[in-house]
């Protein structure tokens, strides 16, 4: 029998792992970010899963880490997201495509161009990741010696989405005759100019390019912080976050979707979808081998530094490869984080070195285990209402991808847990969203306090 409510699943694909050892786990791509035939690859491996989404996350400026850590990231080259995405939209048709793109050093008309663009080039399977950019390296990318403010930032970003969304409604849907036979194109009657003129920005429009397929590509957002939880709550449709744990899960999903309410909208309308890194072995005790051997990737001098952060203290000075000590010097540290690692290290049995490299590589939310255990844990997740679906992280790829598309995936679907096929077309269909109204042209406005409107046209 099929369940009432059932996962969304996107991939995280930008870097293609966010573990730092998975360029040189055995089998796996170590140019896997930056080679076009391998993406093509996994797309199109997604989309006969049937994701909901292929997701790009997007940086400004190589990483700010130190040199010894940078040497050895796979994460600093990598595709500009709306060159790759426009490509991979020609060699799909169902997917979703997201795309991160900065409300802090970048423009609102050519973001509304870019992501209108991209929803008519994929017929409608665009989604933009709102974000405010964190990297202070960034400024000097742009012209400017002082990186803004966090508060600024946020400020900008929601006037940014006000214009952006504003931009996307510059045509009526039918505004586009084309009427050979009068010679009439384009009926005047149905253009709307902007003319925004707002604390942050000035903004004529109207957009020059038709109205997105979606009306408006789906928004999505990934700030936890007070101000980014307040802008999911009131522009977003669909949540990127990062909770270590069920119960912080739970936390977060009820503080959303109650803003969610507050702000005059229909919690359904905003997806949750935490990141969690995916590892698939034949039993459970198989696949923590596999993490420990990723993990045995990261690179002990960089390993180290990440502990020693956790911890507060100079973890170099322990025995590598021996048990964490039972005295671990008090610091200011964060003591939550502090306790999990020395928690972590108990639970697991793990060694110094094995400790360091988990931190040194991904320290996520992880489901490590057997098709069966994997969807055991996610069926919990998602009756407690602590997600809505994941964001799917890949460990190495192509195994670690294939092994979730071939083995997982077939065992969501066989619990009808994950649909079998896609029903729709659009992205939003795909994430059972409604198409926003044309605030100009259909009689509908933002609400009072400028949340998006919500609508069940579809």
């Amino acid at each position: 029998m099929a369940n009432e409510k059932q996962l969304h699943l996107t991939a995280f694909m930008r870097p293609v792992s966010l573990h730092t050892g998975a360029w040189r786990y055995p089998g796996a791509y170590p140019d896997a970010n930056f080679n076009y035939n391998h993406l093509k690859s996994f797309i199109k491996k997604l989309e006969e899963a049937k994701f909901d989404a292929f997701f790009m996350a997007d940086h400004l400026a190589v990483l700010n880490m130190p040199v010894e850590a940078l040497k050895r990231s796979h994460t600093t080259t990598s595709f500009e997201p709306f060159t790759l995405l426009s490509a991979l939209s020609q060699v799909t048709e169902r997917i979703g495509l997201a795309a991160t793109a900065s409300t802090t050093y970048d423009e609102p008309y050519h973001i509304a161009r870019r992501f209108a663009s991209l929803d008519h080039l994929s017929n409608g399977r665009a989604a933009w990741n709102i974000v405010t950019t964190g990297n202070p390296e960034s400024s000097k990318n742009f012209g400017q010696d002082e990186h803004m403010q966090h508060s600024d930032r946020y400020k900008r970003a929601r006037e940014f989405y006000d214009v952006v969304t504003g931009l996307w409604d510059s045509f009526a849907d039918d505004a586009f005759v084309r009427d050979p036979e009068s010679g009439i194109y384009l009926d005047p009657e149905k253009m709307h100019v902007l003319d925004h003129k707002g604390d942050e920005l000035s903004v004529r429009g109207p957009l020059n390019i038709a109205r997105p397929v979606q009306g408006w590509p789906v928004i999505v957002q990934a700030g936890q912080s007070e101000p980014g939880r307040q802008l999911a709550a009131e522009t977003a449709e669909l949540v990127f976050c990062s909770p270590r744990d069920l119960k912080g899960a739970k936390e977060l999903y009820a503080d959303i979707k109650g803003r969610v309410e507050k702000a005059g909208r229909n919690r359904d309308h905003l997806k949750i979808l935490p990141a969690a890194m995916i590892i698939v072995g034949d039993s459970p005790e198989d696949a923590q081998k596999r993490r420990l051997e990723l993990d045995s990737k990261v690179h002990y001098d960089s390993a180290i530094a990440s502990l020693s952060i956790a911890l507060g203290c100079d973890a170099s000075k322990f025995e590598p490869d021996g048990p964490l000590p039972k005295e671990i010097p008090e610091s200011n540290a964060s003591h939550t984080a502090r306790l999990g690692v020395i928690n972590l290290a108990e639970q697991e049995g793990l060694t110094v070195r094995q400790l360091a490299q988990r931190y040194g590589g991904y320290s996520g939310l992880a489901f490590v285990g057997s098709p069966e255990s994997i969807a055991d844990d996610m069926t919990v997740w998602l009756k407690e209402e602590a997600c809505d679906g994941f964001t799917c992280t890949m460990p190495y790829l192509p195994e670690g991808l294939n092994a979730i598309c071939e083995r997982l995936v077939p065992e969501l679907q066989r619990r009808g847990l994950f649909r079998k096929d896609y029903e729709g077309t659009t992205l939003r269909e795909h994430l059972g969203l409604p198409r926003p109204t044309n605030r100009f042209f259909d009689g509908t406005a933002t609400n009072g306090n400028g949340a998006l409107p919500d609508t069940d046209q579809l």
